[in-house]
């Protein structure tokens, strides 16, 4: 099914989208992109159907076409304090707050959000497979924070988070129970199945 350029017509909007909810550690971080009505790439979609290489083709070639993108990251703590759909939520305000112009309108990605000043939104269930500034605020989402994941890998590689990205893997649980935690990991997810209380 062909991606839609616009939710509504000839209305200046902005779609949003954040990746890593599901993680047990690292950010979660979100994006927001507002593109021009001639925007089209062949690859474009919802980013978890494409492949790495596929996201890092199209990465440049959004930010360059794009009227203008914003992308941001809230951390464990705030995460861990006022829990990750709050945290993705106020991501992707923070990604809209950085856009260069202010959206008449907000499309997001699912069924949940708060509105953003006085500025209409709509959610959409899988809108990152319907809808082209949501699919690729994914894409702006998903390579921000595999980058983001690939830098702390350096600094603490028996997690293997440049291979998992702080996602609940097998290696990654078990890497749990034989190193414990770090400080990004984060601390109100069940990061075991047996719930044990780990050392902090």
């Amino acid at each position: 099914m062909a991606l839609k350029i616009c939710f509504l017509e000839n209305t200046f909007e902005a779609g949003a989208d954040e990746a890593g909810r599901g993680c047990l550690a690292g950010p979660v971080v979100a994006a927001a992109v507002l593109l021009p009505t001639d925007f089209y790439h062949p690859l474009l979609n919802d980013s978890k159907q494409l492949t790495e290489k596929q996201r890092d083709i199209l990465r440049p070639f959004i930010e360059k076409n794009a009227l203008t993108f914003g992308v941001s990251y809230v951390f464990e703590a705030k995460i861990d304090e006022i829990n990750i759909l709050q945290a993705s939520i106020l991501a992707m305000h923070l990604a809209i707050e950085k856009l260069s112009m202010e959206p008449e309108h907000i499309i997001v990605d699912g069924n949940k959000f708060k509105p953003y000043k006085n500025i209409p939104h709509t959610t959409i269930v899988k809108g990152d497979a319907k809808f082209m500034s949501i699919a690729a605020a994914s894409v702006l989402a998903k390579t921000y924070r595999d980058d983001f994941m690939q830098q702390l890998d350096l600094e603490f590689p028996s997690y293997q988070w440049k291979k998992n990205k702080g996602y609940p893997t097998l290696f990654h649980r078990n890497a749990i129970r034989e190193f414990g935690i770090t400080n990004y990991h984060r601390k109100s997810f069940r990061l075991l199945p047996e719930q044990l209380k780990l050392a902090l």
